[in-house]
């Protein structure tokens, strides 16, 4: 049967459309990533990742911005590692020990549905009040549980979903074998060990990005923390104080730092990929 004039007409527009809006988010991260790269380059050297500000870096002299990078480094590995070790147990106790219509599971799914949509000034916001109440000042610890706290349901909704994809045969099979329910668990693991580093992925660009809840929590400075009771720089806010300024050097120092936070993204990105890939060629 041929198809109608207008259905023709429909697919084309529908088409058409489709092209536009690729065309449009294509165009606009382009935009994005040629304004960083050929801004930040202009300023970017050796001494820009391997040395501390100077006296003068902030009127446009010697140093660098290397106390932003490793803050970053810390904050957002021990929250990741902190993150995962939260989140797997969470994800499992949902998926192998409730059923699948579980009150308690829907409740539970539901709460971390509000909390993925949190904004991250908010999350900021009470870490700045516990950390009040109990007498702390802005450290690198304070960043480190803030930033857990904002990826953790990151973490669970994506390994829930990638976890609710697992096909309940393989668990009834792993029982009626005699596998315990950790012996199960280590099989399920192994299934939805791609939607683990796309959850990674997801939980690490938000952390490493975020500005709004570590100005609150982990302060700034322009030395590397030896403790967690020291506070820590990040790249985020080192970019945001610095395109503050009225110099058009320390302006370019900017975008050099927001050019290493765009490369570390990509590294993570291309290596999460590679990860992903790895896994699910070898699912059983």
């Amino acid at each position: 049967m041929k198809i109608s004039s207008k259905k023709k007409v429909r697919e084309i527009v529908a088409k058409t459309f489709m092209w536009m809006a690729m065309f449009v988010v294509f165009g606009l991260v382009i935009s994005v990533i040629w304004t960083i790269f050929s801004k930040g380059v202009k300023a970017m050297s050796w001494d820009m990742v391997s040395k501390l500000p100077g006296g003068g870096f902030y009127i446009g002299k010697e140093g660098g911005f290397l106390n932003a990078i490793v803050g970053s480094l810390y904050i957002v590995g021990a929250s990741t590692v902190l993150g995962l070790i939260v989140s797997i147990p969470v994800v499992f106790f949902l998926n192998v020990y409730l059923q699948r219509d579980s009150k308690l599971a829907y409740a539970a799914r539901m709460a971390f549905d509000v909390l993925f949509g949190v904004p991250s000034i908010v999350y900021g916001a009470f870490g700045f009040t516990i950390m009040i109440y109990f007498g702390l000042r802005t450290s690198l610890l304070g960043g480190i549980i803030v930033i857990t706290l904002l990826i953790i349901p990151i973490f669970i909704r994506t390994m829930d979903e990638a976890t609710r994809n697992f096909p309940r045969d393989i668990l009834d099979a792993s029982f009626a074998l005699g596998a315990t329910r950790w012996e199960t668990l280590k099989v399920v693991l192994r299934q939805i060990a791609p939607g683990i580093a796309t959850a990674t992925l997801l939980s690490v660009g938000r952390a490493i990005g975020d500005a709004a809840s570590v100005m609150f929590t982990a302060g700034y400075t322009d030395s590397i923390p030896t403790s967690l009771s020291q506070p820590a720089a990040t790249l985020p806010l080192a970019v945001f104080f610095q395109l503050q300024s009225p110099i058009p050097e320390v302006v370019d120092r900017a975008y050099a730092a927001a050019l290493v936070l765009t490369v570390i993204v990509l590294v993570l990105s291309i290596a999460s990929r590679f990860i992903t890939n790895r896994f699910s060629k070898n699912k059983i």
